[in-house]
């Protein structure tokens, strides 16, 4: 009896080990921001899907498909994937009858996150007007957002890093002061904070709960810095090739529990550099 019970424990205790071995080497969940795929539209949205699946991608953001809106939904079902975030321009989050639409949208996909891509402003000149207008409509919108159960995010672009307040801060730290963590939170896109010179890593680690799903992109190594919130997009090469360093960014995101993570390639090459990013998140060992 003792015997058959030292046996047994020895089992348990072999079975928790392997699956704490499992849990440090699995896999995160794939997700694809759907522009991604735009060189495959032509071939209708059941070849994207059809892709998509062969990929092992598990999770969207996105829209209706720039096509059908009702055959897009299906598919999402058909193929067990999950559409997790949808945008909405900053004009429509501040009027609102727009916001309306854009939560009518958001409940008819079944998305739980909007996500803002853009503060309006002239040119390259984004000014502290600019983020404070910023501030009020996300904290506005975001009320009325949460109200309904959806919850709103910012996706910033780098711009948001010049200083004011004759250099005692950035306006990206004023936006992140701000903003009321319960209404607003963000989205980083990797490459676009790399651009304006910060360090993604601790970005991270600066605002460990604010930091909600993440862009995927690498940029090439060599590529200038600037504040403009623009870059060639060319730049954008295979994952773990460029200088953002997407393996200490993805091992700090899953270490805060971010659980969202969408690959976003806008360059010619983004089809045929699709399987290489994927590739090389699955490399990863957490």
């Amino acid at each position: 009896m003792i015997k058959k019970s030292l046996l047994t424990a020895g089992l348990l205790i072999a079975a928790f080990l392997v699956s704490i071995s499992f849990h440090n080497t699995e896999a995160q969940a794939i997700g694809m921001q759907m522009g991604t795929m735009r060189e495959m539209y032509k071939d209708g949205m059941p070849a994207v899907f059809a892709k998509l699946k062969e990929l092992g991608v598990t999770e969207l953001e996105g829209g209706g498909g720039r096509g059908n809106r009702e055959e897009f939904k299906k598919l999402v079902k058909d193929y067990g994937m999950k559409l997790v975030v949808t945008g909405a321009g900053f004009d429509k989050l501040e009027n609102p009858d727009s916001l309306r639409k854009v939560i009518a949208n958001a409940k008819d996909l079944g998305v739980p996150y909007v996500v803002c891509y853009w503060i309006p402003h002239d040119g390259d000149n984004f000014t502290f007007a600019d983020a404070k207008k910023g501030v009020e409509v996300f904290n506005a919108a975001g009320k009325v957002l949460a109200e309904n159960g959806i919850g709103l995010w910012y996706h910033a672009h780098g711009y948001e890093f010049r200083p004011y307040e004759g250099g005692k801060g950035t306006l990206f730290e004023y936006i992140m002061d701000n903003t009321n963590p319960k209404y607003v939170n963000l989205q980083m896109d990797v490459f676009w904070m790399k651009n304006p010179g910060q360090d993604p890593v601790a970005l991270l680690k600066k605002y460990p709960t604010r930091w909600k799903s993440l862009h995927l992109k690498d940029r090439r190594i060599g590529t200038p810095n600037n504040l403009n919130g623009r870059q060639d997009k060319e730049t954008n090469v295979v994952l773990g090739t460029g200088d953002v360093g997407i393996e200490a960014v993805m091992k700090t995101a899953v270490g805060l529990g971010i659980k969202h993570f969408f690959i976003e390639d806008e360059s010619s090459r983004a089809l045929a550099q699709v399987p290489q990013h994927i590739a090389f998140l699955k490399s990863i060992k957490y």
